[in-house]
C-alpha cells in the first residue's frame, strides 16, 4: 500500500470512529441544576430532553431571575457538551475541529 492510500485509509478509519463516538455522544444526557429553581437535561445532540422548574420559581416576581437561571443552565449544558465533543475529537484525531 503506498503512502497516499495509507493516509486515505487512516482518514476513513478516523471518520468512522468519529461518527461512532458522535452517535454515542448524541444520546448521552447532560444534567444541570441551578439554584434549586431549574433542572435541565440535554442530550449530546443539543436537544432539551427535560426542563423542570420549581413551582416556587414560577412566582411572577421571579420572572427575570427565572429567565436568567434557565439561560445559565442552557449555556452550562451546551458548554459541557462542546467540551466532551472536543475531547472525543482530540482523542481520535489528536486535534479538535477537524470534522
Amino acid at each position: 500500500m503506498n503512502q497516499m492510500q495509507q493516509m486515505l485509509a487512516n482518514a476513513q478509519r478516523m471518520q468512522r470512529e468519529l461518527a461512532k463516538a458522535h452517535a454515542a455522544l448524541a444520546e448521552k444526557e447532560f444534567k444541570v441544576s441551578k439554584n434549586g429553581m431549574v433542572e435541565l437535561t440535554m442530550l449530546g445532540n443539543r436537544t432539551v430532553k427535560e426542563l423542570v422548574i420549581d413551582k416556587d420559581a414560577l412566582d411572577p416576581e421571579n420572572g427575570e431571575m427565572l429567565s436568567e437561571t434557565i439561560a445559565l443552565a442552557l449555556n452550562e449544558a451546551l458548554e459541557a457538551i462542546q467540551k466532551e465533543s472536543d475531547a472525543v475529537e482530540e482523542k481520535i484525531t489528536g486535534r479538535t475541529g477537524l470534522f
